[in-house]
C-alpha cells in the first residue's frame, strides 16, 4: 500500500581538465595547457581559473563557454586569470546579457598593493552576481555550494575551494599554496582532492605543493581518491604518473595524474577517462 514514487537517478559531476599545466614555463611554452578546469553539475557549468587558453580548448572540447553559469579565479596570477574576460563575454552571451557568477579574490577583482586588478571594471559589471572570495566565504552557483579555503601563497589573498555537490559530495581544490599545519583538514570527508602539485617530491618551491606534501595531506585528509594537476616543468620532467603511483603505494588511496583533456565522472563512483581514446577508463569505489 501506499504511494508510489520514482527514485531519480544520481546526477553525476562532470570534471574536465581542459589544462594541466601551471607556472611561469608550463605557461610560456604550453607543453601542457593552462585552460583550468570545467565542472558540469546537469545544466550547470562553472570554469575554474581559467587561463591560457581556456576558451580554445572550450571550444575544442565542444563545452560552449555561452553555456557557463559561474566562473572562478582564485587568485592573480595569469595562469589562473587570463581568459575570465573572454569567459565573462561568453557567459554574458557577448555582452548582451546580465547573467551568470564571477568568483575571485579581491586582488582580481579592484587590485591591492601588489597587484593591479586582473579583471577589468567593465567585465566584472556584466555578470548577475559578483563574490569576493575570502577564506570561510561561501557562496552558490545553482545546485553547487563553494567555500573558499585558505591557501598560503606568493598572491596573499589566494584562496582553494571546496564544493558541495548536491548527491554526490564533496570535491576540494586546493589551487596554488604552501603547505601549513591545517591544511590537511579543510579538505576531509572529500570524495575527490584536486591537488595542485607543481613540483616532484624531491623538489621544494615556496608558496607551492610538491608531491611529499600532497602525500602528507592525503594521508591526514583520507579523500576517496586524488587528482595530481597544475605541473609545472620539473614535475613534467619527473612524469607526473610516476608521482601519482608513488603517492597511491605510500597511502593506499587511488591517485591519478591528470591529463590534458581527461574527463572525471563523479557519481557512485568515480570513472576517470583518460584523453588518449587507446586508455581504458579507470574505475574507481570511492
Amino acid at each position: 500500500s501506499g504511494t508510489p514514487f520514482t527514485v531519480l537517478p544520481l546526477m553525476p559531476l562532470d570534471i574536465y581538465f581542459l589544462g594541466t599545466g601551471g607556472g611561469r614555463f608550463s605557461m610560456l611554452t604550453q607543453k601542457r595547457r593552462t585552460a583550468g578546469i570545467l565542472l558540469v553539475h546537469g545544466e550547470t557549468h562553472v570554469h575554474v581559473d581559467p587561463g591560457p587558453g581556456a576558451l580554445v580548448y572550450s571550444n575544442l572540447a565542444r563545452l560552449d563557454p555561452q553555456n557557463l553559469e559561474g566562473i572562478v579565479v582564485t587568485h592573480c596570477h595569469p595562469d589562473h586569470y587570463t581568459d575570465a574576460e573572454v569567459l565573462i563575454e561568453a557567459m554574458s552571451h557577448g555582452t548582451r546579457t546580465k547573467r551568470g557568477l564571477f568568483a575571485a579574490p579581491k586582488s582580481v577583482l579592484i587590485g591591492n598593493s601588489d597587484y593591479d586588478r586582473g579583471v577589468s571594471r567593465y567585465h566584472s559589471n556584466l555578470p548577475a552576481t559578483v563574490e569576493t572570495m575570502k577564506s570561510g566565504r561561501s557562496f552558490g552557483i545553482d545546485g553547487l555550494v563553494l567555500e573558499a579555503m585558505e591557501a598560503r601563497h606568493s598572491e596573499t589573498e589566494g584562496v582553494g575551494i571546496r564544493i558541495r555537490v548536491p548527491g554526490v559530495g564533496d570535491v576540494g581544490y586546493t589551487s596554488d599554496t604552501g603547505f601549513f599545519e591545517g591544511l590537511s583538514e579543510q579538505y576531509r570527508g572529500l570524495r575527490i582532492l584536486i591537488a595542485c602539485a607543481m613540483w616532484p617530491r624531491w623538489e621544494h618551491l615556496r608558496y607551492h605543493l610538491n608531491t611529499e606534501e600532497v602525500r602528507i595531506i592525503v594521508e591526514k585528509a583520507k579523500p576517496g581518491a586524488v587528482i595530481l594537476t597544475h605541473f609545472g616543468m620539473k614535475m613534467l620532467n619527473a612524469e607526473p604518473g610516476e608521482e601519482a603511483t608513488y603517492i597511491e603505494k605510500e597511502t593506499g588511496i587511488p591517485v591519478v595524474a591528470a591529463q590534458d583533456g581527461m574527463r572525471v565522472i563523479v557519481s557512485d563512483r568515480i570513472e576517470v577517462r583518460s584523453s588518449r581514446k587507446c586508455e581504458s577508463p579507470r574505475i574507481i569505489d570511492a
